[in-house]
C-alpha cells in the first residue's frame, strides 16, 4: 500500500472541498477501497473519511423512500420500510457478502464498488479499466464469469453490485452533491458502459459525493423481488441475478420491471422488451419472447454463454413463481 494523507471530515462541505484534491478517494465502510489499496490497484494520495457525516437515515418522505449514502447494508436490508415498499432491495443486500461485511459496507460504497474481474485486480495483467490503453486480458483469457451484455473491444468486466440491480428495477435515483450544487440522476443513467473508456464507470464527477438514494413508493415497487444464482450459497458474486416487479389485473400484466445482474458490464434493463409483457399472461411463450428481446444484444464467449440460459431460467422462475418451464 502506498503512503497517503488521511483526512477525517467533520461536515459535508469539508468533504466536498477535500475531494477536489487530485488523487483523493472517499472512505466509508472501506470494504472495497481498502482491498484495492492493498492490491495496489487504487493508490490515492488523499483518503477522505466521511463516516462522521449525517447520512445514515432511512425514512419515508412523501411518496419516496430515502436511504442515506452511509446507511449500512445490514440496516437497509432489514428495515420495515424497505420490506414494505421495495423488498427486492433488502433481498439483494442479504444475498451479498457476509453479515460482518454488510455491517460495515454502506449503500453509497456498494454502488461505487469496482469489478471483481481477476485481471483488473491483478497488476501483472493488462487491463483497460485499471490502466487505459493497456489492453484487456479477459477477452482472450479465462472469462466464464465475465459479461455478455454491454461489452466492448476494450472491456468485458461484469458489474458486481446486487443492490444496483434491485435499484434499477424499482426506478431509484441517486443524489449527488458538489461545491457547485446538487443533482439527481436516475440509476439507469448512473452507470457507463465501457465503450472505449472502461475506466469511466459512472457519471459521478471527481468532486461529487453520493448523499442518498431515493426510491419511489409505488404499487409496482412493492411487488419487487430478487433472485441470485451463484456457484455457492455465500461469499459469491452472481453468475446471474434478476430483480422483478409485476402488477397484474387478474392474469394480465399491467406493469412490469425486470433488471438482470451478473451478465452486464452495467446493471441491465430493457424497457422496450418489458412492453412485450404488458397486456399478456405470464406464459412460457410470453416470457420467452421477452427474454429473446432482452438478450438480443448479448455477445458471449464459449466460456460464459451458459449465463444466458441461467438468466432465462431465473426470469422464468421469478415471473411464474417456480412454475415448470
Amino acid at each position: 500500500m502506498e503512503p497517503f494523507e488521511f483526512v477525517r471530515a467533520a461536515g459535508i462541505q469539508d468533504v466536498l472541498v477535500a475531494i477536489r484534491r487530485p488523487g483523493s478517494r472517499i472512505l466509508a465502510g472501506g470494504t472495497s477501497l481498502v482491498d484495492l489499496m492493498k492490491l495496489g490497484v487504487e493508490t490515492p494520495s488523499t483518503v477522505v473519511d466521511i463516516n462522521a457525516l449525517p447520512l445514515s437515515m432511512i425514512s419515508v418522505e412523501g411518496d419516496a423512500l430515502t436511504i442515506g449514502a452511509l446507511a449500512s447494508n445490514s440496516d437497509v436490508a432489514v428495515h420495515p420500510a424497505i420490506e414494505q415498499h421495495a423488498p427486492a432491495v433488502g433481498q439483494a443486500l442479504l444475498s451479498g457478502a457476509s453479515g460482518q461485511i454488510r455491517n460495515a459496507a454502506t449503500v453509497g460504497g456498494n454502488l461505487l464498488q469496482r469489478t471483481r474481474c481477476t485481471y483488473f485486480r491483478a497488476r501483472d495483467w493488462p487491463c483497460n479499466k485499471r490502466e487505459p490503453g493497456s489492453g484487456c486480458a479477459a477477452i482472450d483469457g479465462i472469462n466464464m464469469g465475465h459479461a455478455v451484455l454491454g461489452t466492448s473491444r476494450s472491456c468485458i468486466a461484469v458489474h458486481p453490485s446486487d443492490l444496483a440491480v434491485a435499484l434499477l428495477a424499482v426506478d431509484a435515483y441517486v443524489h449527488l452533491a458538489s461545491v457547485a450544487g446538487e443533482r439527481r440522476i436516475a440509476i439507469g443513467e448512473f452507470y457507463c458502459q465501457p465503450g472505449d473508456i472502461p475506466s469511466r464507470e459512472t457519471v459521478i464527477g471527481p468532486d461529487e459525493l453520493i448523499t442518498k438514494v431515493e426510491i419511489p413508493i409505488t404499487n409496482l415497487n412493492a411487488t419487487s423481488s430478487y433472485l441470485k444464482l451463484r456457484g455457492r450459497a455465500s461469499y459469491e458474486f452472481a453468475s446471474a441475478s434478476v430483480a422483478t416487479a409485476i402488477l397484474r389485473d387478474g392474469d394480465i400484466v399491467i406493469d412490469a420491471a425486470v433488471a438482470v445482474g451478473g451478465l452486464g458490464t452495467v446493471p441491465w434493463r430493457n424497457r422496450t422488451a418489458e412492453k412485450l409483457l404488458i397486456g399478456k399472461q405470464l406464459t412460457q411463450e410470453s416470457i420467452l419472447a421477452f427474454c429473446d428481446a432482452l438478450f438480443a444484444p448479448a455477445s458471449a464467449t464459449p466460456s460464459n454463454a451458459y449465463k444466458l440460459a441461467l438468466a432465462r431460467g431465473a426470469i422464468h422462475r421469478t415471473l411464474r413463481g417456480g412454475a415448470e418451464w
